[in-house]
């Protein structure tokens, strides 16, 4: 009752504070103030005689919003009471995962074949465990990539029958779990999900009895690994409960060894701040490089320290580079949109680059969500005939989202309107809120493999640039990130010729200028063949890079790297589609870094005679230098 109560009086500032609801909240506030004649207070004396009565007041008619404002107020009695569950369950709809529960149950109850093939495997995996536990040949083995049993002690007993053990109750589970025909594969792939989540949580590995390495560990120490796990875990604890961010590494500091390639802030609105990066060579390529990062988190992912940093590469190359560098909303921003990201940021960023290097066309770059809003503008620009960009670089960015990886699975109308109804409330997408998504893709490295190290073992993790930067995260406005999930990722408008931009649609085959785009292999937030797929939807020249890495380490392969490789193709005008699995057996593995054939693309790409650099800002036209790099919105907590 207390929560719908508190929810009651929400609602009724909800409707006057949401801009959402300012429509309404114009129309329906008098008439809620308005009493009838049976509220109105006694009068304290009767008029006197020689005044004539004043005839009685005409009943009113309720105004037509009234309705409407009653039925807003329902509303967000309901939105208040989500809003507050997602804020226990980190965004997470318990009604999308019931569903797909309830699916799965009911398909598998009526697949008798099923149950009997389960029942054999079940029959099958205990002959199995069986052997596995004698140690005899035969038994379980960990899948591909799971490095939880790798420690020696893990073949002996009893560790190896709790090993055993585990590996045959995931095996079965992996099997049962398997799509059953009739049902929903998106319900399929959640509930092998979910199922995976509980699976990693009851893993042997994770109890300090049950861990041969663990055991071993603290006999070593006198148990001094515990004591400090332990201390470890107070210490993130006091820390999650009262929302305090976790420090960066003290071995890093924006400005000095990470995000410290040199330039000036020449630009900045309400959204994002325009750097320059001050040129490194006596001559410089005539056209600019215009990069777009994403605002999901900073924008340094691509001026990590010195030998990693993207930007720091371009500079030295000879080019003249500029970067948006984001604000980090607040709840003041809950209603900036995506076309707002578009026009303060991208364009207003691009008019900025064009004053200050005049008559030049521009080279643009996105990473990430930055590449499909860079897309968005790009396909704007070419229905409005604007032709200022000389070519268009996406890394890891999507603009059709039918294959958009393990996230989909996160993203029903049930699922949007529970994170809708948490930004609501907040104002935005807290970082906390989101990191936790990601890190569920990938919990058995990211969750449970770093709770052992720093918890049971009382290990610190080694402090890193690309660690430092993912753990300053941002937040994002709530109506942009809701039209994000449903215009993209729910309802895919993009690349299926529905997306509109001030009332007009846009369409990705206009852009005219040539593609560089990047992929990632082990990408689970841009899936490579997603990104690939740009080249259904536009027939300009294109070329397509496949590198080793993920979604941030692939990106980040510097030159000189020993471990990096790449694949690389080309595609003429308007030549035909090749499917991502032909064009991966038709194109060999080269060893080093993709930035060399970039800089060959934009090379490519670019005028032959190099010029003098331009000025730093352009202070005749109003864009005089702010301050030095990073600026002042990388560091808004």
């Amino acid at each position: 009752m207390i929560t719908i109560y508190a929810a009651l009086r929400r609602s009724d500032s909800a409707v006057q504070h949401h801009g959402e609801y300012h429509e309404v909240s114009m129309t329906s506030t008098p008439t809620a103030k308005t009493r009838t004649s049976a509220e109105a207070p006694a009068t304290s004396a009767a008029p006197a005689a020689n005044v004539p009565a004043r005839p009685a007041p005409k009943p009113k008619v309720p105004s037509l919003a009234a309705p409407q404002a009653a039925k807003r107020r329902y509303q967000n009695i309901d939105r208040s009471i989500r809003a507050k569950n997602a804020q226990l369950t980190n965004g997470v709809s318990v009604n999308a995962s019931h569903a797909a529960w309830m699916d799965w149950a009911k398909h598998i109850a009526q697949a008798p074949g099923r149950q009997q093939e389960l029942a054999e495997k079940a029959v099958e995996n205990t002959r199995k465990l069986w052997l596995g536990m004698m140690g005899l040949s035969g038994g379980f083995e960990p899948r591909k990539g799971d490095n939880r049993f790798t420690h020696e002690g893990w073949n002996t007993p009893p560790y190896n029958a709790w090993k055993q053990s585990y590996l045959a109750l995931e095996d079965w589970w992996t099997a049962a779990t398997t799509e059953v025909r009739g049902m929903r594969h998106k319900s399929s792939d959640r509930v092998a999900f979910q199922t995976q989540q509980m699976l990693d949580a009851i893993s042997p590995s994770n109890f300090p009895l049950t861990n041969p390495e663990v055991m071993s560990k603290t006999l070593e120490t006198g148990g001094e690994n515990l004591a400090t796990g332990a201390r470890n875990f107070f210490e993130d604890f006091v820390r999650e409960i009262s929302h305090e961010k976790e420090p960066m590494p003290e071995e890093f500091r924006i400005g000095e060894n990470i995000a410290c390639t040199p330039g000036e802030v020449v630009f900045r609105n309400e959204l994002m701040e325009l750097i320059q990066y001050t040129p490194t060579t006596p001559k410089v390529h005539a056209e600019p490089i215009l990069i777009v990062p994403a605002w999901i988190m900073k924008y340094y992912i691509l001026d990590l320290s010195q030998k990693n940093s993207l930007i720091r590469y371009l500079v030295s190359q000879g080019y003249t580079v500029f970067c948006i560098s984001w604000v980090n909303p607040d709840a003041s921003y809950a209603n900036v949109g995506l076309d707002d990201y578009r026009k303060d940021g991208v364009m207003a960023a691009l008019d900025a680059v064009t004053a200050i290097v005049p008559d030049q066309k521009v080279h643009a770059c996105g990473y990430c969500l930055g590449g499909t809003i860079l897309s968005i503008a790009a396909a704007t620009m070419a229905r409005d005939d604007d032709e200022r960009f000389a070519s268009v670089s996406l890394l890891a960015a999507q603009t059709d989202f039918t294959e958009a990886g393990e996230v989909m699975m996160f993203l029903d109308e049930s699922q949007i309107a529970y994170l809708e109804d948490m930004m609501w409330d907040q104002g935005y997408l807290d970082q906390d809120q989101m990191a936790g998504a990601f890190q569920a893709l990938r919990a058995e490295d990211l969750i449970f493999a770093r709770a052992i190290r720093k918890y049971l073992l009382g290990e610190q993790e080694k402090a890193f640039d690309i660690s430092a930067w993912n753990a300053d995260a941002t937040r994002m406005p709530y109506k942009m990130h809701s039209e994000y999930l449903r215009a993209l990722f729910l309802e895919n408008r993009l690349s299926g010729g529905r997306y509109a931009v001030e009332g007009k649609v846009i369409a990705l085959r206009d852009i005219a200028a040539p593609f560089f785009v990047v992929g990632t292999e082990k990408d689970h937030i841009a899936p490579w063949k997603s990104v690939y797929k740009i080249g259904l939807f536009n027939g300009a020249k294109h070329t397509f890079v496949l590198t080793s890495g993920g979604h941030n380490s692939g990106i980040l392969s510097r030159t000189g790297h020993p471990r990096r490789h790449y694949r690389i193709g080309h595609r003429a005008e308007e030549y035909h589609y090749m499917d991502p699995d032909t064009w991966l057996a038709n194109h060999d593995v080269q060893q080093g870094s993709w930035w060399e054939e970039w800089e060959t693309f934009l090379s490519g790409h670019s005028s032959k005679e190099m010029v003098d650099p331009p000025s730093m800002g352009a202070p005749d036209k109003g864009l005089r230098p702010l301050g030095a790099a990073p600026g002042t919105y990388v560091f808004q907590q």
